[in-house]
C-alpha cells in the first residue's frame, strides 16, 4: 500500500512544525531554569526572610526594627546602612536556621547542576538530558519545600526574640512578618515543579506533544514502508 504524495508532505509539515515548537519550548525552559537558579542564590543570601512589621508595642514604637535571614540579622540604625551581624563570609548560618540553610543550599546545588547538565546535549540524547534535569529540579523543589516548612518552626530563637519580641513562638512571628525572600522561596517551589514537569514532557515529546492526527499519518507511513 503506497502513501499519496500529499499525505507524505502533510506528515513532513507536521513533523517540521513539531520540531520547531519543541526547540522553542526547550530554549524557553532553559532560560527559565537559569533565571530560577539565580533567584535561588538571592533567596539564600538575602537577610529578608522575616522582619519587623509596622505595629506598635504597648503605647510606644518598636524598640528594634530590622530584618533577618538565614545567615545574618540586620537592625536599622541612624546610618543609611543597617547594622548587620553574621554573613556569608564564614559560611556559617544562624544556629537556629542551620538545617534550613542546608536544605536551601542543596536546592541551589541541584538547580545549578541541572543548568550545567545543558552541556550534555552535545553528548547524550535530548530525552536523557531532560530527564536528568527534571529529577534534579524535583530534588530542588522538594528541598526548598522542606526549608520553607522548617523555617517557621525555628522561630523560637534568641535572634528572633531580640528582633520580634517575646511573643515569638513556633509558627508565630510575634511583632514581625514574613518578607519577600521567604515569599520568593515559596514561589520557587512552584517554579521547580513547573520546570520539572515541562522537562518530563519534553523528554517524551514524541508521544506527549505530537498531534494525534500526525501520529496516525506517521503510523500509516511506517506501516506502508
Amino acid at each position: 500500500m503506497s502513501v499519496s504524495p500529499g499525505l507524505a508532505d502533510l506528515s513532513r509539515l507536521y513533523q517540521t512544525e513539531f520540531v520547531r515548537s519543541a526547540r522553542a519550548i526547550g530554549v524557553l525552559w532553559a532560560v527559565c531554569m537559569l533565571c530560577f537558579a539565580i533567584i535561588q542564590v538571592v533567596v539564600l543570601v538575602q537577610p529578608s526572610w522575616i522582619g519587623t512589621s509596622e505595629v506598635r508595642q504597648g503605647s510606644g514604637p518598636l524598640a528594634v526594627s530590622g530584618t533577618l535571614g538565614l545567615f545574618e540579622v540586620c537592625v536599622d540604625s541612624d546610618w543609611p546602612v543597617p547594622d548587620c551581624r553574621g554573613g556569608l563570609s564564614n559560611l556559617s548560618p544562624l544556629p537556629s536556621f542551620q538545617s534550613v540553610a542546608v536544605l536551601v543550599g542543596v536546592s541551589l546545588w541541584a538547580m545549578w547542576t541541572s543548568v550545567l547538565c545543558l552541556c550534555l546535549f552535545r553528548f547524550c540524547s535530548a530525552a536523557t538530558v531532560y530527564k536528568i534535569c527534571a529529577w534534579l529540579q524535583l530534588t530542588a523543589g522538594f528541598c526548598l519545600a522542606l526549608a520553607c516548612l522548617l523555617f517557621p518552626d525555628s522561630w523560637e530563637s534568641p535572634e528572633m526574640r531580640a528582633l520580634c519580641g517575646e511573643s515569638v513562638g513556633s509558627f508565630s512571628p510575634g511583632n514581625c512578618s514574613v518578607h519577600w525572600a521567604y515569599i520568593l522561596a515559596i514561589l520557587g517551589i512552584l517554579d521547580a515543579g513547573i520546570l520539572a514537569t515541562l522537562a518530563f514532557v519534553l523528554a517524551n515529546r514524541q508521544d506527549a506533544l505530537l498531534p494525534p492526527d500526525t501520529k496516525d499519518v506517521t503510523t500509516g507511513l511506517l506501516m506502508s514502508a
